[in-house]
C-alpha cells in the first residue's frame, strides 16, 4: 500500500475501530491473450481489517500450518515502535521460512523481518540504492528457496531481486542485505500490492493501480512470465493483464486491491480487496481462483 493510501486507510480504520468500540476482461502486450491463464472468481471469506488487510500466505511447513495473515494489527509492539509501522504482503518457502516486509514513513531502509523454521526471529535491514523508492510492498520466494523478489509502489519497470534473508547463504543479519539483480518488465505497472510464483519463471501479481490506463481496466491482475529464473543475474518479464478483480461492496468508493497468495498444493489464488469507507469493517473480501 502506498504512503498515502496507506495513512488514508489507518486514519479511516482508526476512526471506525474507535467508534465501533467506543465479465473477464483481458489485455495482452504482445502475445495474445489465449496464451495467459483464465483464473475464475470460486469464492470468498471475509478479510479482517486489523488483520488480514496487507496481504497473506500459505504455509507447507510445518504440515497442517494455517494461512498467514498481515495487517496493522499484526505488528508487534516492539517492531513499530522503532519505526517499522506499515507491513505488506508476506511470502513463505516450500521449507518453511515465513517473510514479512516493513517500511517506515521515512528513512532510507526498509526491512524484511523473517522466522525460521524453529520459530526464531530475525531482522535484516536494506539500504535503500540509489533511486530506489521507500515502499516495501511486498516480498515472495522463488521456489528454488535461494532468492526473493519484493516490489515499490507507484509506477515501475522494474522489480527487485535479493537473496533470501535466512536462506540464501550470502546474507546475515548483521549486514546489510543488498540487492542482487533486478526483473526488467516490458510493460509499466502501477502500484502492485502483492506477487506470488506459480511456477519459477510465472508470477502472479495483484495492482491496486486507480486510473486504468495502463492495461483498460483498475486493480487488475497481472500475470508476469520471465525470461529465466532470477538469481543475482538480471532477468526480463512479460506483463499481461488477465481480468479485473472483485469490486463489490454494500459502500461505493475507492477500492483497494491487496496481497496475493498462490496454493500450489490446491491451485487456489487468493487475493484481499478492502472495501470503502465503513465497509473497509464489514464487507472487505479474500477472493479464491481457480485456473480454466
Amino acid at each position: 500500500m502506498r504512503m498515502r493510501a496507506r495513512q488514508r486507510c489507518h486514519a479511516v480504520l482508526a476512526g471506525l475501530v474507535t467508534f465501533t468500540t467506543a465479465a473477464v476482461l483481458s489485455v495482452a502486450t504482445g502475445t495474445p491473450a489465449s496464451a495467459a491463464d483464465t483464473w475464475n472468481e470460486v469464492g470468498s471469506d471475509r478479510a479482517d481489517p486489523l488483520t488480514e488487510s496487507q496481504g497473506l500466505t500459505s504455509v507447507e511447513v510445518p504440515a497442517g500450518s494455517p494461512n498467514h495473515y498481515t495487517g496493522i494489527g499484526t505488528i508487534p509492539t516492539g517492531v513499530s515502535s522503532r519505526g517499522w509501522n506499515h507491513i505488506g504482503d508476506p511470502d513463505a518457502s516450500y521449507n518453511g521460512y515465513y517473510i514479512e516486509p516493513y517500511q517506515s514513513d521515512s528513512g532510507g531502509s526498509k526491512m524484511f523481518r523473517v522466522q525460521a523454521p524453529g520459530g526464531a526471529w530475525s531482522e535484516y535491514v536494506h539500504a535503500l540504492s540509489a533511486g530506489e523508492a521507500l515502499n516495501n510492498s511486498f516480498v515472495t520466494i522463488t521456489p528454488n528457496g535461494s532468492w526473493m523478489v519484493s516490489g515499490e509502489y507507484g509506477t515501475m519497470n522494474r522489480l527487485l531481486v535479493f537473496p533470501t534473508p535466512g536462506v540464501n547463504p550470502a546474507t546475515s543479519p548483521a549486514a546489510n542485505l543488498p540487492q542482487a539483480s533486478t526483473v526488467n518488465l516490458d510493460h509499466a505497472v502501477r502500484d502492485v500490492q502483492g506477487c506470488d510464483f506459480v511456477t519459477a519463471t510465472r508470477l502472479l501479481c495483484s495492482s491496486d493501480d486507480p486510473a486504468g490506463t495502463l492495461f483498460g481496466m483498475t486493480k487488475p491482475l497481472l500475470q508476469i512470465d520471465l525470461s529465466g529464473e532470477p538469481n543475482s543475474s538480471d532477468v526480463s518479464g512479460h506483463v499481461t493483464a488477465l481480468r479485473q478483480l472483485p469490486l463489490r461492496s454494500s459502500c461505493s468508493g475507492t477500492f483497494e486491491a491487496e496481497g496475493v497468495d498462490y496454493d500450489r498444493r490446491t491451485g487456489t489464488l487468493r487475493v484481499i480487496v478492502v472495501s470503502p469507507g465503513f465497509c473497509v469493517l464489514t464487507d472487505s473480501k479474500t477472493y479464491r481462483f481457480t485456473r480454466s
